[in-house]
């Protein structure tokens, strides 16, 4: 298992330098699919959910000099999905304006609201992209037998016997690769969501 990473400068003040890529291109890797996603989720078809999370994104990159986050007010994930509604109204209502062009009838019936569903859906899939993301990172950091003990385990809910079993293993090294893998998990989680 490799080292743990060096806790790197935060993620936003990162992105203020436009010629930080890797700081850009962890961002769009969370939150790209998340705005995406949602965008889905209140009815609209592929192509323009891929508009609406180009133009969110767009949105952020033009706040990034003056960002008008500011974290006594709410979390950056509150915020951005703040920017995020306001983006997919705005593309409705566009839609809407003209409605011959799109072919697309009622489609302010499908105009994100602000309600406790819609923000819990929203943190959800927040949560899952951080996962995705973290376990992306620790799978190329641990041995593959260690990785596959975890996710046996862990995901797949298989017992730590029949995991040992296929990855000829003892059960206590099974439940060692799978206490460091949730131990690198947490850390590179409680990393990406300190960015």
């Amino acid at each position: 298992m490799g080292q743990a990473p060096i806790t790197r400068p935060s993620l936003l003040v990162r992105m203020r330098d436009a010629r930080d890529g890797a700081a850009w291109g962890q961002f769009v890797d969370i939150y790209g699919p998340l705005i995406y996603g949602h965008a889905r989720r209140c009815g609209l078809q592929d192509a323009d959910a891929a508009d609406v999370t180009q133009d969110v994104l767009r949105a952020v990159a033009s706040s990034m000099d003056g960002l008008s986050y500011d974290p006594r007010r709410g979390s950056f994930r509150g915020w951005l999905f703040t920017i995020v509604r306001n983006v997919e109204r705005n593309f409705l209502v566009k839609r809407q304006r003209h409605p011959a062009a799109t072919g697309a009838d009622g489609l302010l019936a499908a105009q994100p609201a602000r309600d406790e569903e819609s923000d819990r859906q929203w943190n959800l899939e927040y949560e899952k992209r951080l996962f995705v993301c973290a376990a992306r990172q620790v799978r190329a950091e641990v041995k593959e037998t260690t990785w596959q003990a975890f996710w046996q385990t862990a995901v797949e809910a298989r017992s730590f016997q029949q995991t040992a079993q296929a990855l000829n293993m003892s059960v206590g090294a099974v439940y060692m690769a799978k206490s460091r893998v949730l131990q690198r998990l947490r850390e590179q989680i409680h990393l990406l969501e300190e960015q």
